[in-house]
C-alpha cells in the first residue's frame, strides 16, 4: 500500500508536529498526543475535550478552536487515547468551571475517558460526560457494547461548543449534548476498506462489485454486503435506515460525509440524493455539510447523519466557529 509516511510507527507523532507547524494558534503537546488551544483556557469557561484513536481526521484534533473543542486526544490509529492522555487534556482546559468529556460509544474510549474523570474527579475537577451513539447499522458490535459513535460527534462538538463559548454551566452543556445525541442518527456505506500504517492489505475483502453496508469509522465490516449500487439507491437506504429509528419531519441539520476516500464530485451526487430522499419522508433540509469530517483512514464510501434542529440548536449551530477543518462567521 503506497503512503505518505516516514515511518508507519510514527505516523500519529509526525501528523501532530504538521499540525503545530501550519496551526500557531493551536498548542500540540507531542509527549501526550494533545492538541489544545492556544493561550490556556479561559476564566469562567467550562473545558471541552474529546478524542479518540488517530486515522478519522480532521475528528477531533481538526475541530479544535473557538467554537468547539478546547482540546483533543490523539490515540494510535484506530486505537483510544490512555487515560493519562485524557487526564492531561482535561488538566489543561480546566478553568475551574469544569470539563464535559464528548466520548465516541467505542469501548476502549468509554473505558479509558471514564478513568481519566475518576482521576479528575480526586483532583476536585468536574466532569461531565456526553455518550455518542447515534449510529443504526448495528448494535453490540466487535467494537462496542450498543450502538457506535460515528458522525454526529461533529455535531454535540460544534453546538455545545457554541453554547460553551456563551457561558453555559457544565451541566446545561451535558444535558445540551444529550439532546442532540437523542436527535442525531448516522448510517454509513462502503466502497473500499481501508488500509492502517504499515499493514500491507485492508481491513477487510471486498471484491469488485460489492459494497459494506452499515460500516463503522474504524474499517470494521458492516451489517451486510450487497452489490454496489447507483448513489441514488445508496441514499434511500442510509435514510430509510435513519427514519426508520428517527422520524424526519420538521428541519433537519444534513451532514453527507466522506470516509477518507471519497472524492466531492460523488459527495454532491450523494448529497442531491440525500436530500430528495429525507424531504420524500417529510423532513426539510435547512442546514447542510458535504465533505471528509470523519473519515476511516482512505475509505471510499460515505456516511449520512441527520440532527432533527430546533431554534436554538440553529443558532448554535450557526454561530462562529474558527479550528482548522471547520470555519465560518468570523
Amino acid at each position: 500500500m503506497a503512503q505518505l509516511l516516514n515511518d508507519p510507527a510514527e505516523a500519529v507523532p509526525d501528523a501532530l508536529r504538521g499540525m503545530a507547524a501550519c496551526h500557531p494558534d493551536l498548542h500540540v503537546d507531542l509527549e501526550n498526543r494533545v492538541v489544545r488551544r492556544a493561550g490556556g483556557p479561559r476564566p469562567g469557561k467550562v473545558g471541552l475535550v474529546s478524542g479518540g484513536g488517530s486515522g478519522h481526521e480532521p475528528l477531533h484534533a481538526g475541530f479544535v478552536g473557538h467554537g468547539m473543542l478546547d482540546a483533543a486526544c490523539c490515540g494510535a490509529v484506530f486505537t483510544s487515547p490512555v487515560p493519562d492522555q485524557v487526564l492531561a487534556a482535561t488538566r489543561a482546559v480546566d478553568s475551574g468551571a469544569g470539563v464535559l468529556h464528548v466520548v465516541k460509544n467505542y469501548t476502549g474510549d468509554v473505558l479509558n475517558f471514564r478513568m481519566a474523570a475518576e482521576e479528575a474527579d480526586e483532583e476536585d475537577v468536574r466532569v461531565e460526560t456526553v455518550l455518542v451513539d447515534d449510529d443504526v447499522a448495528v448494535t453490540d458490535s466487535t467494537w462496542t457494547a450498543g450502538r457506535r459513535g460515528t458522525g454526529a460527534t461533529l455535531f454535540v462538538e460544534k453546538v455545545v461548543g457554541a453554547a460553551a463559548e456563551e457561558g453555559l454551566e457544565l451541566g446545561e452543556l451535558a444535558a445540551l449534548g444529550r439532546e442532540v445525541v437523542s436527535r442525531s442518527r448516522s448510517f454509513g456505506v462502503a466502497l473500499t476498506a481501508c488500509t492502517t500504517p504499515g499493514s500491507d492489505r485492508p481491513g477487510f475483502d471486498l471484491a469488485a462489485g460489492e459494497m459494506e453496508v452499515g460500516i463503522g469509522i474504524h474499517g470494521e465490516p458492516g451489517r451486510e454486503r450487497a452489490p454496489l449500487a447507483p448513489a441514488r439507491e445508496v441514499a434511500r437506504t442510509s435514510v430509510a435506515a435513519i427514519a426508520d429509528d428517527m422520524p424526519l419531519d420538521g428541519e433537519v441539520l444534513l451532514m453527507v460525509n466522506g470516509m477518507g476516500g471519497t472524492p466531492l464530485l460523488e459527495l454532491y451526487v450523494l448529497a442531491a440524493d440525500v436530500r430528495a430522499a429525507v424531504e420524500e419522508r417529510g423532513g426539510r433540509v435547512v442546514r447542510a455539510l458535504v465533505g471528509n469530517y470523519v473519515t476511516s483512514l482512505e475509505m471510499a464510501g460515505s456516511m449520512v447523519s441527520v440532527c432533527r434542529l430546533d431554534e436554538r440548536l440553529t443558532r448554535w449551530w450557526d454561530a462562529p466557529v474558527q479550528t482548522p477543518a471547520l470555519r465560518w462567521g468570523r
